[in-house]
């Protein structure tokens, strides 16, 4: 059987599929409420997207950057990024707002409280790095990419695998989205590259999952559907835990250790490799379940004129 082919190789004999009910509806409610946030909050999108004001400073010694933003909180000031540039001593804040001729002022004034002793350099307006058409042009390409996706496991392997694949990563992609909407954290470049990264990572995953669901189909004479996709997540069970374990070990890294930059990034690839490793898991075979794959979707299709096994034409 199945089961025993998977328990002899790797040892590991998971009924998995008989969970796809409870894991179907997990994932449907994840993926209600990502969009209930997102129609009704959308995403907090960063200064990358929306712009604000530039302010510039000097400090006499080098100051603590989390200081200056539990002032800058404090003071009512919400969105903002604060960061070192050229010295230690050198501060850029960039604030999440429309610019006025005493917004420099103000924030030298409120950092340069006690004796800390602070010089403002400039302070101006500064544009969106991501304009409206770059994001139209982005959601385009990511468009054409799924469609292309979608052409190459249709030709690769079938239909039905070009959808389910497509369908667990649209799954992915709007859990992480509404993760962030849901707890409004802001949305900016470091966490858009992010998101690509998910959806390249997430789509490899299922591929090999597919990959070896389909050379059962194939090969192994025994069991049905379910019994097959239930083996070849066996079968890919060890390779998905070591990789996705020794990437979080990175990710966790940078998360509490890569500074404040590129804190947002190191979450999204968590949040992402996380439901991207459940849904190679327990999704992207539910979705053929769903879809009624069979052995005749991934038959080799016999040539004119071959001689079969038995030697009749």
């Amino acid at each position: 059987m199945p089961s025993a082919i998977a328990k002899k190789l790797l040892n590991i004999d998971i009924d998995f599929m008989r969970l796809r009910k409870l894991a179907f509806g997990l994932s449907a409610a994840l993926i209600l409420i990502s969009l209930a946030s997102l129609a009704i909050q959308g995403l907090r999108l960063g200064l990358d997207f929306t712009g604000g004001t530039l302010v510039e400073l000097e400090y006499a010694q080098s100051p603590e950057l989390e200081d200056i933003r539990a002032k800058l909180e404090r003071a009512g000031y919400e969105q903002f990024v604060v960061q070192n540039f050229g010295s230690s001593r050198d501060v850029l804040v960039r604030l999440n707002q429309g610019f006025s001729p005493d917004v420099g002022e103000q924030v030298r004034t409120l950092l340069a409280s006690g004796d800390i002793q602070v010089q403002l350099k400039r302070a101006e307006f500064v544009g969106a790095q991501v304009g409206e058409e770059l994001r139209d042009q982005g959601g385009l390409g990511m468009l054409v990419a799924l469609i292309c996706v979608m052409i190459y496991v249709a030709f690769r392997f079938q239909y039905k695998f070009a959808l389910g694949s497509v369908l667990a990563l649209a799954h992915d992609v709007i859990i992480l989205l509404g993760f962030f909407s849901l707890f409004r954290i802001d949305f900016d470049l470091t966490v858009l590259a992010a998101l690509l990264a998910v959806v390249g990572y997430s789509l490899n995953d299922t591929i090999v999952v597919y990959d070896r669901i389909r050379e059962n189909f194939r090969t192994v004479r025994e069991g049905g559907p379910k019994q097959l996709i239930n083996l070849a997540i066996n079968q890919t069970l060890l390779r998905t835990v070591i990789t996705s374990f020794t990437t979080l070990l990175v990710l966790f890294a940078l998360l509490f250790f890569g500074g404040e930059m590129i804190h947002n990034f190191a979450l999204a690839l968590i949040i992402g490799l996380l439901v991207g490793t459940y849904s190679s898991i327990f999704v992207a075979g539910t979705f053929l379940l769903v879809m009624k794959v069979d052995r005749d979707d991934l038959a080799i299709p016999v040539k004119e004129g071959v001689l079969e096994e038995d030697g009749r034409p």
